[in-house]
């Protein structure tokens, strides 16, 4: 689900080990109770992709186990 990052609830924002050293790649990651939720750093009030638990643990695996590595 898609919603402003600004309303994501208790939220506590890092930028991803994952998100690239050119400056230009930068993502955000937040766990939540129910989950977790990611965002672009250079657009914090924008939208934030919010993740329930099985879908978050399914993404910080795919992305620990390289998947996404360009």
């Amino acid at each position: 689900m898609w919603m402003p990052a600004s309303a994501v609830p208790r939220a506590c924002w890092r930028t991803s080990s994952r998100s690239g050293g050119s400056g230009n790649q930068c993502v955000m990651l937040a766990g939540l109770p129910s989950g977790g939720a990611i965002r672009d750093s250079k657009n914090p009030a924008g939208p934030a992709l919010l993740l329930a638990t099985p879908q978050w643990q399914d993404f910080l695996a795919t992305v620990k186990g390289g998947a996404l590595d360009t």
